[in-house]
């Protein structure tokens, strides 16, 4: 007679591999920092001609508009003055440059285990932007960005495995003082997260006392500087040509306080650079090295993220286009020339058009962030939860942002190819057994390890979906951004250091 008792062994087993599952996966199928620089978007002599341009650029146009302060430390390493307004860089004081340059480096969380290592062919997302409207989650439609906002987004990316780095993705359009809004921004990293950071000093002034304020957080007076958890960012050069001298004070006030800075290039095509692919390279190339040169000048060595973030207009309109196939093309261009030369780079991608969380949003940001991570971007801006071109930010795009990195992660990770990978053994078996492969121990492995499962897309058959209600991705992303805001509440700053902040700062 057959036994027709429940195999609660084969039911318990099947129990803790689905609560496995639910969990987080003991092996990380798409871990951030998997490394690029398959696409190669130029060939070695499309390299070698854009880099040569930008040299002759810098070497017999030069860089207009030079700060004094700038002009005297660039003389003395190796720059001449034409006479003319124009200050110029033999070639070889930018190769110089390029060879003392720092080609790995750390950025440290203040929760050392969420540090990342900047340089090589890894790549990490993480964010960027300054958009002055947020994509309200009851309303769907945008409003002006607020403090509160930014406090938000800083709780909620806090969560998201794969945004690894925070810059403010919003301006709180309701702190007027700038140098309240570097406070408040600065203050709005300080509470809400431990991963590596990165702010912007309106003025030089602003630096140190933003400085006192990360040192409160570290843990006394110079503490910040030995293990800085902050970077900063700056556009010392503006497109075309020439340095603005704000921004150039930051830059010294930064390397004198040892922050990190990621030195911006932002050209538009067509309009502050050529409208040409190779040409805009070019010139964007030689303005993201006049920031090098710069560096070079003041502390040679100084850690800094060669951010040049090519950037495209619609030409029948003025209007910036941030999810176009040229700005795919272009960002994965300038990762490869930035990891050609041996610089850690910086790239931008993500940036759809779209104002809804719709078509139009998946397929330009899938497409745009894929071309930058395969390129070998090291750290690639502005990736998780923008929207509208960067006018706008969204909680929503944040949480489908962050799965859509483990699918481009999963892709970087590629195919491990071994005997035991092959499943000749696993072949045979299944064609003389069962005649297949479900349940067998070889596709409980490969289940676990190679294979990524999201919990936002929707993998069910159509009448399943019905059932649920037909959700869409913007309805489910909704609520997991609600879930997350509504439970995440961290205390990073002890009750001693907020109020240390409090009594020094205007905290709103």
């Amino acid at each position: 007679m057959a036994d027709l008792r429940p195999r609660q062994g084969k039911r318990s087993g099947r129990r803790e591999r689905h609560a496995q599952r639910a969990a987080k996966p003991v092996f990380d199928p798409c871990p951030p920092g998997q490394i690029g620089g398959a696409y190669r978007p130029l060939s070695d002599s499309d390299l070698r001609q854009i880099y040569d341009a930008a040299l002759r650029l810098l070497e017999h146009l030069g860089m207009g508009e030079v700060p004094d302060r700038l002009h005297r430390d660039l003389l003395r390493a190796g720059a001449w003055d034409t006479g003319a307004g124009r200050l110029m860089f033999p070639r070889s004081l930018v190769e110089d440059a390029i060879d003392k340059a720092a080609k790995r480096f750390v950025l440290h969380g203040r929760d050392e285990s969420r540090s990342i290592e900047v340089g090589g062919n890894k790549v990490y997302f993480g964010t960027g932007g300054a958009a002055v409207q947020t994509l309200d989650m009851e309303t769907g439609l945008y409003r002006p960005s607020t403090l509160a906002d930014l406090h938000d987004f800083t709780r909620l990316q806090d969560t998201l495995a794969n945004v690894s780095w925070f810059t403010r993705c919003c301006v709180a359009t309701n702190v007027a003082d700038p140098f309240d809004l570097d406070v408040n921004t600065a203050y709005a990293l300080l509470k809400n997260t431990t991963k590596p950071t990165a702010t912007a000093f309106t003025l030089a002034e602003h630096v140190a006392p933003m400085v006192e304020m990360f040192d409160i957080a570290a843990g006394g007076l110079g503490s910040f500087a030995k293990r800085p958890f902050v970077k900063a960012h700056i556009s010392p050069v503006i497109s075309p040509m020439r340095y603005g001298e704000d921004a150039v004070d930051v830059v010294y006030e930064c390397i004198r306080h040892n922050i990190p800075i990621s030195c911006i290039t932002a050209a538009q095509a067509g309009a502050t650079a050529p409208a040409t692919l190779a040409g805009f390279l070019a010139q964007s190339l030689a303005e993201t090295l006049a920031s090098l040169v710069m560096v070079h000048a003041i502390r040679p060595g100084f850690p800094m993220v060669f951010s040049n973030w090519p950037l495209v207009i619609d030409l029948r309109t003025g209007a910036f286009s941030g999810g176009s196939g040229e700005t795919a093309v272009l960002n994965a261009a300038s990762a490869q020339l930035s990891n050609w030369l041996g610089l850690p780079s910086g790239v931008a991608c993500s940036m759809t058009d779209a104002k809804a969380i719709d078509a139009q949003y998946g397929m330009e940001k899938g497409l745009t962030s894929m071309a930058a991570a395969l390129a070998g971007g090291n750290l690639i801006y502005e990736s998780s939860g923008m929207t509208a071109s960067l006018l706008g930010a969204s909680f929503e795009a944040l949480v489908l942002d962050d799965e859509m990195h483990s699918h481009t992660y999963r892709a970087l990770r590629g195919i491990e190819v071994s005997e035991d990978n092959l499943g000749y053994d696993a072949i045979c078996e299944a064609v003389l057994g069962v005649g297949h492969f479900l349940g067998g121990a070889h596709t409980h492995a490969a289940m676990e390890r190679d294979y990524f499962y999201p919990s936002l897309a929707d993998r069910d058959e159509p009448r399943t979906w019905a059932e649920k209600g037909a959700p869409d991705a913007w309805s489910r992303a909704r609520e997991r951004a609600r879930e997350i805001l509504r439970t995440h509440h961290p205390v990073y700053l002890s009750g001693d250091q907020d109020r240390w902040i409090r009594e020094q700062f205007n905290i709103r």
